[in-house]
């Protein structure tokens, strides 16, 4: 892997949809990616454990 993943790698990834990341980023929740020339996002692995650490500290799975 190249170390950008999509918002659907990151969704299937930590078990939830790509409108909760939306609605997370939205709300300030997690931080928002970045995009690149067309607008689309993508995240880094840094970016993925963010996001699973937030996930953790706030749902018990």
């Amino acid at each position: 892997m190249n170390g950008r993943l999509t918002i659907t790698d990151v969704a299937e990834k930590i078990g939830v949809t790509t409108k909760t990341l939306i609605r997370w980023e939205k709300s300030g929740k997690i931080r928002k990616p970045k995009r690149d020339w067309k607008g689309w996002r993508f995240y880094s692995e840094d970016d993925l454990a963010d996001i699973q650490r937030f996930v953790s500290t706030v749902y018990e799975f």
